[in-house]
């Protein structure tokens, strides 16, 4: 029979995307029907608008909503299940086979999502990315576990392993970055530096617990971030001080901070440790040059971080955890919310850099 469903579409000529009506197909044998309540409005979906295509496409990757329908092989969820829905396979390690990408039929051709499709109010999604939560959570804010917060807090804690007492700094303060300085902040991390060009967003994230905020509009933040973590004692191969972050974060992608976040690193003490590791967790738009120099003499590291390392399975449960305690406040943290109609002027205010944390869909 079909589940009726309005979908946005991003059309193959247009950067404005349309609400269509459509009937979504019977669940296949590893899908799962999703009355969706809420969903993320992610910067990631910028690159996709912009992104030339050859056929329409459906976007958004992350929700919460409750199981209407389940194929033939889904086991670990039922109708009537709350579930978070996600981009990542929720336990790649004991996957037998690749998810089924979502693809639907509208009015201008075939329409295809990267593995999920979320700004809809009703979706069809792989198990692999439909995540069974405890049914008493909020049915809102926790929509952007699946992207945001798995994202940010899971490179601190996954990719990272930042260790009580190790430093950090944070590139970018919406909704990913916040969510790293919460994990931050979980770990034990001091100081929590954040680092963005608006003094509002800077404060924003103290929040969350940055403990310093630094505005890279007005003064060099590699600079500032040495003269905040100098080490007395500690010596580099050319006999000047240790100093620079344990860790340092790009949430933002850019090549600026891409460039930014190696420098900003802790350089190697000689003979005793290497240096610190930068973590490019933002999409990159662009090539990045980096000085082999500084990562030869100090021992520093770049690596990236896709979906925060996590496995939602193990994930989730802790980050929802986190809420129950107080230590994530989503409630801070998503600073809009509109409806699907309004999608367009979501992805205007986003571009503009007018969300201070994150927005969401509400259905």
């Amino acid at each position: 029979m079909g589940t009726p469903a309005r979908v946005a579409v991003l059309p193959v000529d247009s950067n404005r995307l349309r609400i269509e009506s459509v009937t979504l197909p019977d669940p296949g044998p590893t899908q799962v029907i999703v009355k969706q309540f809420a969903s993320g409005v992610c910067h990631s979906q910028l690159h996709q608008i912009h992104r030339p295509r050859v056929q329409p496409v459906i976007l958004g990757h992350e929700s919460t909503g409750v199981v209407l329908e389940t194929g033939s092989e889904v086991t670990h969820v039922r109708p009537g299940d709350t579930v978070l829905v996600t981009w990542v396979p929720r336990n790649a390690s004991v996957a037998s086979a690749p998810p089924v990408r979502a693809t639907l039929t509208v009015s201008d051709g075939e329409a295809q999502s990267e593995n999920v499709f979320t700004w809809a109010d009703h979706t069809l999604a792989d198990q692999q990315y439909v995540v069974k939560v405890d049914p008493g959570i909020r049915t809102d804010v926790t929509a952007i576990i699946g992207c945001a917060v798995m994202t940010g807090a899971g490179a601190v804690i996954n990719t990272a392993g930042v260790q009580p007492g190790e430093s950090v700094a944070v590139f970018g303060v919406g909704g990913v970055g916040l969510s790293a300085v919460v994990g931050a902040r979980v770990a034990g991390a001091d100081p929590i530096i954040a680092v963005d060009l608006d003094d509002e967003k800077l404060e924003f994230a103290r929040r969350f617990g940055a403990t310093h905020g630094i505005n890279a509009s007005r003064e060099d933040p590699i600079a500032a971030i040495h003269a905040l973590t100098t080490r007395e004692g500690e010596y580099t191969i050319l006999q000047t001080p240790v100093s620079g972050v344990d860790y340092a974060f790009d949430c933002i992608g850019i090549k600026t901070t891409m460039e930014q976040i190696v420098p900003a690193c802790r350089t190697g003490q000689f003979g005793a440790r290497d240096g610190g590791t930068a973590v490019l967790v933002g999409v990159p738009g662009t090539t990045v040059e980096l000085n082999a120099i500084d990562v030869l003499l100090n021992e520093k590291h770049f690596i990236g971080s896709i979906g925060g390392s996590c496995a939602p399975d193990r994930d989730f449960p802790r980050f929802l955890e986190w809420q129950d305690t107080g230590d994530l406040d989503l409630d801070a943290m998503v600073t809009k919310r509109y409806t699907l109609d309004q999608i367009n002027e979501a992805t205007a205010a986003l571009e503009a850099g007018h969300i201070a944390g994150r927005a969401i869909l509400e259905f």
